[in-house]
């Protein structure tokens, strides 16, 4: 597996243009996922570094992943200015490179949706978690809403929102995942993001622990 770039140019730009607006609603989300994490924290997909501004005094250092060249450029001054150390590096979530036992808390926000390999991703996860480190996740979910199911799996069937997206498919059963990945989620809760008729809103925010 490469650790090198995966790049969206068109997605990336677009991304980094909208963040900043999404930010009203989705900063309070950011602050409960970050604000009080303790130790050595690694952050997977951390796109332009919405979520650095959020990291509290417990965070010792941060170290972000991100494949995206456009995005990585962006995130460098959002992590200048932040509390806790923290460096941006190139690299993909199913391949981190990274010693065992590395870091104290794993990340992920808005993230997982578009990883190719949820399985391998999520095993390089619990390889560089210290004994006792946790998994923080924010993901968008696949509705409990048939309706909007059926539009969210439309979505990603057409191939259209992947390509528009750099590769989100909305219709994901995250927390499943998660679980069927070895780990065991000690607490979630579930939500929808405004507006609410967005096919990304079903949201789930927590914390999992290898089990």
């Amino acid at each position: 597996m490469s650790t090198g770039t995966r790049s969206h140019p068109l997605f990336a730009h677009v991304y980094a243009h909208l963040s900043g607006r999404m930010e009203r609603e989705l900063g309070r989300y950011r602050e409960e996922l970050v604000g009080d994490l303790p130790g050595r924290v690694l952050e997977i997909g951390a796109g332009d570094g919405m979520n650095f501004a959020h990291y509290g005094p417990a965070t010792e250092e941060v170290v972000a992943v991100e494949p995206e060249p456009y995005l990585r450029k962006k995130a460098a001054p959002r992590a200048a200015d932040a509390v806790p150390e923290i460096s941006v590096v190139e690299g993909t979530a199913e391949a981190l490179p990274f010693e065992d036992d590395s870091f104290d808390v794993v990340v992920v926000c808005l993230v997982l949706c578009s990883i190719g390999d949820l399985t391998d991703a999520l095993d390089e996860v619990k390889r560089v978690l210290k004994p006792g480190g946790s998994l923080r996740f924010f993901e968008h979910v696949r509705s409990d809403d048939p309706n909007k199911a059926r539009i969210q799996t439309g979505l990603d069937r057409s191939g259209i929102w992947p390509r528009l997206s750099g590769g989100c498919h909305c219709s994901c059963r995250t927390v499943s995942g998660i679980e069927q990945s070895g780990f065991e989620v000690s607490e979630i809760r579930e939500f929808e993001t405004r507006p609410n008729w967005l096919h990304t809103s079903p949201s789930v925010l927590g914390t999992a622990v290898p089990a």
